[in-house]
């Protein structure tokens, strides 16, 4: 176990180098001269003047390996550079950002655990009933439609029709329902699949035909069941999380939610590329490390990973 984790720890770094070189070369393939950009941006005429010494102030005239030995050694201290507009840290605009983003992923994924569970086991005790057809049907439309679209609708109907809750900001405690249930729609599907196709496989496994010989109750066997069938269910999830995170671009502009999304999409349309640079490789690494965490944790739980990967 223990070789592992320091094999996989060590596949990580040239994972990381290569997240850290293609964030870096997005500010050159911009036909944009940053230091162009981050002079009309503060509401300067550009000159050849003015320019030139921002090409120094930014250090875009030193070379190019220079310059990204440099950005990822202040990366690795945290230090991203200054936004083009705020003129403020970037490391601080995500730290004042990255906890809504995190509370309205948190509640989404709450939403998404709680009914993909009683959602699924409820379909893979009735499976092939009218009940299951009509839950997976429903499930599974409310998944298709565009989470721009699905928001559009929630705020149309519990916001204007039906005033429950409010249509933007961060402003009060039930202000996280309308986007965290529409971020939540389109992983729902996924795991309610998941969680029911696994049950119903393991219905019919060895385990539970003992079990049955043993007389235990029918709510223990469904519990081990259930356990037995969350296996894959795991891994899905350690991806979902850093897309929760990831995913909430379209949602918090529909909503004003003052998460990371927005500030992206504000730094894209602004072209503010220190931000950019910076979404990109935190995002990336969120990924990568989220994936390391949950093999790690599935080999720990499940006997039969620890086996092969010894």
């Amino acid at each position: 176990m223990k070789n592992y984790i320091f094999k996989r720890i060590l596949w990580m770094i040239p994972i990381f180098i290569g997240i850290s070189f293609f964030s870096f070369i997005l500010i050159n393939l911009s036909p944009s001269d940053p230091a162009e950009v981050a002079i009309r941006v503060s509401g300067t005429t550009p000159t050849a003047e003015n320019v030139a010494e921002i090409r120094q102030e930014l250090g875009l005239d030193k070379p190019f390996m220079t310059r990204y030995v440099d950005w990822i050694t202040n990366a690795l201290h945290g230090d991203f550079g200054k936004s083009y507009i705020t003129r403020k840290p970037v490391i601080s605009e995500f730290a004042e950002a990255i906890p809504a983003t995190l509370y309205l992923a948190g509640v989404a994924l709450v939403i998404i655990l709680t009914v993909s569970v009683a959602a699924g086991v409820f379909c893979a005790l009735l499976e092939g009933s009218a009940a299951d057809i009509l839950i997976r049907g429903l499930v599974f439309v409310g998944t298709a439609i565009p989470s721009f679209w699905v928001g559009i609708l929630l705020m149309w109907l519990f916001a204007v029709e039906i005033p429950i809750f409010p249509t933007s900001g961060m402003r009060t405690p039930d202000s996280v329902v309308l986007p965290a249930v529409t971020l939540a729609l389109g992983y729902i599907a996924t795991y309610v699949r998941l969680i029911r196709n696994n049950m119903i496989q393991n219905e019919h496994a060895n385990f539970v035909l003992y079990a049955r010989v043993r007389g235990l109750k029918n709510s223990t066997i469904t519990r081990h069941i259930l356990k037995n069938s969350l296996h894959s269910s795991l891994t899905a999830l350690g991806m979902s999380i850093p897309k929760l995170i990831a995913g909430t671009v379209v949602i918090e502009n529909i909503f004003a939610w003052p998460g990371v999304g927005r500030l992206c999409v504000t730094a894209i349309f602004d072209r503010d590329f220190p931000t950019i640079q910076a979404y990109v490789l935190i995002m990336a690494i969120l990924f990568v490390v989220c994936n390391l965490l949950i093999d790690i944790g599935v080999t720990i739980v499940d006997p039969r990973m620890r086996q092969e990967e010894g």
